[in-house]
């Protein structure tokens, strides 16, 4: 992609709460990067694919800075696109921050900072994009991490259920999340599924949709 010897392309940098994950409920600063390599059918946030402003590193944390926030989340579109964002991810762990990074699972997540937590986000059938996961990644999970299945139907939650059990998730990583994709599946039928079958994994759903509008920038 293309950015500056020392830049990024950043679409947003915003503070909401967190409306995923374990971290779910907690203020948090968001750094939206620019560019995404997939095209899940479900996107919400399509207008990241191109859309942002070059900034530095030391600008981007001057700016979640001023938020005065300890939490902070590097998101997209997908951030492993842009190869500063490394150094952005560890200079932000040196400041004290504690930092989530949310990243499709297509990207190789070897070479993030340690103390970062990585939210990887497994692609289903139902994304439309379930080729493209990069499955080595799971070698390097480890109890800081979680693992995310966004399902729209009974066919991706077998094949959730499938990966978890296979790669023994649940005991690789802090947690594995189970989301409905918004507004194609009933929340409660993937609630009953995860409890007849007993599943060690957390279901989750996206709180700030149900705060702000689904499509609102921002939050």
């Amino acid at each position: 992609m293309a950015e500056g010897e020392n830049t990024l392309t950043v679409n947003e940098i915003y503070h909401s709460i967190q409306g995923e994950s374990t971290w779910v409920g907690q203020p948090c600063v968001f750094v939206r990067l620019t560019f995404c390599d997939l095209r899940c059918n479900y996107c919400d946030t399509e207008y990241a694919f191109y859309e942002g402003k070059k900034r530095t590193p030391n600008e981007i944390v001057d700016v979640v800075t001023r938020f005065e926030c300890p939490l902070v989340e590097i998101t997209g579109g997908e951030p492993l696109l842009q190869k500063n964002v490394l150094p952005l991810m560890s200079m932000l762990c040196d400041a004290a921050y504690t930092v989530l990074l949310e990243t499709s699972g297509a990207r190789d997540i070897a070479k993030v900072d340690p103390r970062v937590h990585r939210i990887m986000d497994l692609k289903t059938p139902g994304s439309g994009e379930v080729e493209k996961n990069l499955w080595t990644n799971v070698d390097h999970l480890t109890s800081r991490d979680e693992v995310k299945f966004v399902m729209g139907s009974r066919e991706d939650y077998e094949w959730s259920r499938d990966k978890v059990e296979r790669y023994d998730l649940a005991a690789r990583c802090h947690a594995v999340l189970f989301s409905p994709i918004f507004g194609r599946i009933e929340s409660r039928e993937i609630v009953e599924w995860i409890l007849a079958d007993k599943l060690n994994v957390r279901f989750q759903l996206q709180m700030h949709k149900f705060i702000w509008s689904p499509t609102q920038h921002g939050v």
